[in-house]
Parts: structure tokens; C-alpha cells; sequence
């Protein structure tokens, strides 16, 4: 049983009002949180991880992203900025929406053409919808007060 819906943006504009410069605020938020936690951990791999770096910035992306969206539905980035992502339901995203969610996050940006017509539809869709949005049905909202 579903405990809300998706605000029409149509009718309530205000939930998608800067969505998506907020979502880049957030984004670059995220990832300077994510570069000091992979520096916090390359001593601990006696600095081997130094080789592997963009593996091991990939690796605690990915879980930062899948626990801080599956415990709140946001990235810690994205509460600063007050959005958060919503199933097409209007649920919050539980721990296999937030793994689908960052998987396709990841996918889209394994491949440029896919990254840019992601941030293209995010631009000029009536929600805000990036492309991994669209293929789940998730929407990225301002926090409801």
C-alpha cells in the first residue's frame, strides 16, 4: 500500500521548482565528500590504493550513495540542497531502489552519450527526470516541510 503520491507539476510547481541546479549543488557535494572519504582511506591500504584510486573512489561512491539514499532518500549532498528522490509512488527509496538507483547512476556514467542525454532530459523534462529517473520512476523533489 502506497502512503503518498507524486506532486503534479502542473498544479504544485514549487516541488520541482530549481531541481536541477539543486541536483548539481548536490552532486558536487557528494563527490568532495567522497574524495576526503577515499584519501581518509588510502593510508590504511598502506597507500596501494593510490594505484587503484579511481576503483577504490568508485567502490565508496557506490556505497556512500546506496546507505545515505536507502536511509533518508537523499545523498548527504542532496539533503543540504533540500531534495530528495521519490519512487513513483512518492515513497521513500528503500535499500534495492537506492542500489537500482545508484546502479543506473553508474551506468549512465560509464557512458558519455547516455550521461548527456540523461542531463539533456533532466534539463527539459516537466519533472526534472534523469534518464535513470525515467527507466525507474523515480523523481527528484523538494523536501516536503
Amino acid at each position: 500500500m502506497h502512503t503518498a503520491t507524486l506532486p503534479d507539476p502542473q498544479y504544485q510547481p514549487e516541488f520541482y521548482a530549481d531541481i536541477v541546479p539543486k541536483r548539481l549543488v548536490a552532486w558536487v557535494i557528494d563527490v568532495g565528500l567522497i574524495l576526503g572519504m577515499t584519501l581518509l582511506v588510502v593510508p590504511f591500504t598502506a597507500f596501494v590504493g593510490l594505484f587503484f584510486l579511481p576503483f577504490l573512489y568508485a567502490v565508496i561512491g557506490f556505497v556512500y550513495r546506496v546507505l545515505t539514499i536507502a536511509g533518508g532518500s537523499a545523498t548527504l549532498g542532496m539533503r543540504v540542497m533540500s531534495v530528495e528522490l521519490r519512487t513513483a509512488a512518492g515513497d521513500r527509496l528503500d535499500l534495492g531502489g537506492a542500489f537500482l538507483h545508484t546502479l543506473g547512476y553508474y551506468l549512465s556514467f560509464a557512458m558519455a552519450l547516455v550521461q548527456v542525454a540523461s542531463v539533456v532530459l533532466m534539463v527539459t523534462s516537466e519533472r526534472g527526470q534523469s534518464l535513470t529517473d525515467m527507466v525507474l520512476g523515480t523523481v527528484m523533489l523538494n523536501r516536503r516541510i
